[in-house]
């Protein structure tokens, strides 16, 4: 019997946890009831989310005191991301909910004046302290963070801090390490093998720190070391005889034009996630352009894909199509935070709204800019953090001679429409792009962040499967008008599209689909030319 448990407080994604556990051939036990802690060799608390919905969850639970008691009879503690935070005295998230406060300090929210809040992606750690074997913790390696609230590094945490990292110009406690504890605010799960071999260092130790720790004299300079993050995304549907396939389309249309007008198949997804995993890519997209509306919610098929490719792959994974209200045949009806619920629980790490994300934007606008507090995006937020919600925009160029001529926010651009004009807006699209509204870009991607959306996946109508480059104009314009993390898609064609956009715009991630399903630009190859273009990319990484 497993004398290893994992304390889940019901938030997020724990199954990548769980899978990440079992592939380092460990059994690992759920904290049902309070007593379950003090049953405990090695007790493991992640999650993500809200710090007082952390703790509140842990009130209501009956878990404070046994997991107090755990922590101070020296047995090995291990917290991830909210696991970490929660020791601590505040957050600034919280204001009136109190921490377990075993470490004295106050959790704060990062300064979006110069940077992506979320921090989100792959940065470094850089370890400010010696004699330590560190738990396999490497200076040279890059792990994923996903989380706007961190713990400011002081040395009045000096002897609890084992790694710093640094994010624009704060530098903030990424690893602590103390007596039986050690905890870290990057998702070692989801930081490829680089994360599964922190995670068998913990594994294996007994608890007790193996040399003395002595704190560094001096620390060499930190450095902002995010990196820019490479997506492989994976349009799945059925095909005409069932099957679930990934498959590719110009303008969404996704049947061979030749062979019987077929469903172009490009591979299975979990076999192919796997492959972009080994490859390199930072993340994997599913998104389900199916949306099988006759099938009940427990039965979705992705959410067997998610569950099978979280057992091979360690990098997030984010999954579009059908984030909604659905009912069932029965006539359940399962709300869009159900549905996001399944989807965490099965493997996912964030969830893609696109057509209801235009819809809820349509009816703030009509309500006098006011929220309502029960849209999809506000309600998956609320429960799961800002971090876990995507919007995908699917705009198009609307050309005008001038900016008179439309209430919507126009760009001038360097690329005339066909009657000349000089300048264009995007109008946002629904249904896979098939039906424009009154809506632009702009007022999409700024109302979406006030509801609390962490990240803005933006596609380009104009550009999907031209392999012309991504519409810089486009990203460039989104990039200023918001402060949370942009996603460029559509339209890359060479390994050169992606450092154009990096170096050309400010975009956090650059994603891609055909042209890595065909091999035409593997992932590889993308990395290392952004690598000797001098541009920050994660290195490859296969070894447990």
């Amino acid at each position: 019997m497993s004398e290893l448990y994992l304390l889940d407080y019901g938030a997020g994604n724990v199954r990548s946890l769980v899978n990440a556990i079992t592939k380092l051939g460990y059994e690992i036990r759920p904290v049902n009831q309070p007593d379950d802690i003090l049953k405990a060799k090695k007790l493991i608390f992640p999650g993500v989310g809200a710090f007082g919905s952390a703790m509140t969850s842990l009130v209501s639970k009956n878990y404070v005191d046994p997991l107090k008691k755990y922590i101070a009879s020296g047995r090995p503690f291990m917290g991830i991301c909210i696991g970490l935070q929660t020791l601590f005295t505040s957050s600034d998230e919280s204001p009136d909910v109190h921490g377990l406060n075993i470490v004295n300090g106050r959790v704060k929210l990062f300064d979006n004046a110069t940077k992506s809040v979320p921090h989100m992606g792959w940065n470094k750690t850089l370890k400010r302290k010696q004699g330590l074997s560190a738990f396999g913790l490497s200076d040279d390696r890059v792990y994923y963070f996903v989380h706007s609230y961190a713990v400011p590094y002081t040395e009045d945490l000096a002897t609890w801090t084992l790694a710093t990292t640094q994010y624009g110009d704060e530098i903030f406690v990424s690893v602590i390490q103390k007596d039986n504890i050690f905890c870290t605010q990057f998702h070692p799960e989801k930081s490829g093998y680089a994360g599964l071999r922190i995670l068998r260092s913990f594994l294996e130790w007994n608890g007790v720190s193996d040399q003395p720790t002595i704190l560094c004299d001096s620390v060499e300079a930190s450095s902002d070391y995010l990196t820019k993050r490479i997506i492989a995304c994976l349009d799945v549907r059925t095909n005409d005889q069932g099957d679930l396939v990934v498959t590719k389309g110009d303008q969404y249309d996704v049947r061979e034009r030749d062979n019987g007008g077929q469903v172009r198949n490009l591979g299975k997804p979990v076999d192919l996630a796997r492959r972009y995993f080994e490859e390199g890519a930072d993340e994997i997209t599913f998104l389900n352009i199916t949306s099988f509306r006759n099938c009940p919610l427990a039965d979705l098929p992705m959410l067997e894909v998610l569950r099978r490719t979280s057992e091979t792959v360690f990098v997030p994974l984010t999954i579009g199509g059908g984030i909604r209200d659905v009912v069932d045949p029965d006539g359940k009806l399962h709300s869009a935070l159900d549905v996001a619920g399944q989807y965490f629980r099965s493997g996912a790490d964030k969830v893609s709204i696109g057509s209801d994300a235009v819809y809820a934007v349509e009816r703030y606008l009509e309500n006098g800019y006011k929220l309502n507090g029960d849209t999809a995006i506000e309600t998956i937020a609320k429960a799961y953090g800002n971090q876990a919600v995507v919007i995908s925009v699917d705009p198009r160029r609307v050309y005008v001679s001038s900016p008179n001529e439309t209430a919507h926010h126009v760009i001038k651009t360097i690329y005339p429409g066909p009657q000349g004009q000089e300048y264009c807006w995007y109008q946002c699209t629904v249904k896979g792009g098939r039906e424009g509204r009154d809506i632009d870009v702009h007022q999409l991607v700024t109302v979406c962040e006030k509801m609390g959306a962490g990240e803005i996946l933006l596609n380009c109508m104009d550009k999907d499967g031209t392999n012309s480059g991504y519409d810089i104009e486009l990203i460039d314009d989104v990039k200023k008008a918001v402060g949370i993390p942009v996603i460029a898609s559509s339209g890359a064609g060479r390994v050169e599209h992606f450092s154009e956009v990096f170096e050309r715009t400010k975009a956090d991630a650059a994603l891609a689909a055909g042209i890595f399903h065909r091999k035409e630009v593997p992932v590889a190859d993308v990395k290392n030319y952004l690598r000797e273009n001098g541009i920050l990319v994660r290195s490859p990484d296969n070894i447990l």
